[in-house]
């Protein structure tokens, strides 16, 4: 494998990684306050298709559009928007204790269901399938740190390549760390999601705590579907669930960080390296793993690396069972839904 090949991967695997890093350290607020949201899929799609729905009419509406204030009205209708569907998903699981499981299966089907209804119709506007692009706002959310850019050789390659979200990723992700470890609020929020009873007993106000959670998590795994649309597929749109598949790694990756978000920013370029490993590890290397497991084509040998992320999260799973400690497990409540009368 060249050099080359190597950055490419490299800098693939970040791009990747950045769009589920944001559904996790959002997932990871949300599971923090004792809240499973399996929604994530169906809120990273509703805030990606929002930022389009946004770019597009801004560009196609207005005779000089701003670069800046299209970039900003899309940030905020993904915040907006995705807010929107956490107050939903709290309203249903917090207030009217549904089921956390199904109310998070439903906002992932309702947001699909968003996302390609609205992503049609931008495309009939657009002039039919694969024309619709908002390339102008689009240039903005990838626009790179010019002081960094193009600087440091092969490691600035990699490292310094890439728009200024994917630095706004990694800021969250130890922002968000050092929220739940190091202040009065992040502790609360802990205490929440761990015995939600204690915590009402403690006079926090836990309704409070895992409504914010919620409708704050989910801004952040919006912005996920933001970067996914902006940078990742360069300002258009595509029906083909790959949104969804992205949320459901997100989710995963949680597990993966043992609820820290700090984890997230290596543990998610280790899900893009293992995502992209079908196209750049070496063909000899397949056609040599094929004939020892003694399939009939190579494909199939691609097929089984695509499975790498997952088999990486069940092992890691098994080693964090294994070590049983308790900074290492879920939240004790998560996925209950909490009644004070019983307390």
């Amino acid at each position: 494998m060249s050099a080359s090949q190597i950055i490419s991967w490299c800098v693939a695997a970040i791009t990747f990684g950045t769009v589920i890093m944001y559904g996790c350290i959002g997932e990871t607020i949300n599971q923090k306050a004792g809240d499973l949201n399996l929604g994530v899929p169906g809120v990273m799609q509703i805030g990606g298709i929002a930022s389009l729905a946004c770019a597009f009419l801004y560009e196609n509406n207005v005779s000089a559009p701003n670069p800046w204030v299209s970039m900003i009205l899309c940030l905020l209708a993904t915040l907006v928007a995705s807010a929107l569907a956490g107050a939903l998903y709290a309203f249903l699981t917090v207030t009217q204790k549904v089921n956390q499981n199904v109310t998070g299966l439903t906002l992932t089907i309702l947001g699909t269901g968003i996302a390609n209804f609205f992503g049609g119709n931008l495309m009939k506007l657009s002039g039919g399938v694969g024309t619709i692009s908002v390339s102008f706002t689009a240039a903005m959310f990838k626009a790179k740190l010019p002081f960094l850019f193009g600087k440091f050789g092969t490691f600035g390659s990699i490292v310094f390549s890439h728009g200024w979200m994917v630095y706004l990723a990694l800021l969250l992700a130890f922002g968000i760390q050092f929220f739940l470890d190091r202040t009065r609020t992040g502790l609360n929020l802990r205490a929440v999601g761990e015995n939600p009873a204690t915590a009402d007993a403690a006079g926090i106000n836990v309704t409070r705590y895992k409504y914010l959670a919620a409708i704050i998590g989910s801004m952040i795994c919006g912005v996920g579907g933001l970067f996914y649309v902006m940078d990742y597929i360069q300002g258009t749109w595509a029906n083909d669930s790959t949104i969804e598949a992205l949320g459901w790694l997100a989710v995963a990756l949680v597990i993966f960080t043992s609820w820290r978000p700090r984890n997230a920013t290596w543990g998610a370029y280790l899900f893009g390296l293992c995502y992209w490993a079908y196209i750049y590890i070496p063909t000899g290397i397949s056609k040599f793993l094929a004939d020892k497991l003694k399939l009939q084509n190579v494909t199939y040998m691609q097929n089984l690396y695509k499975m790498l992320p997952y088999l990486v999260t069940i092992v890691v799973l098994c080693v964090v069972s294994r070590k049983k400690k308790r900074e290492n497990q879920a939240p004790a409540s998560l996925g209950q839904s909490y009644f004070r009368e019983e307390r």
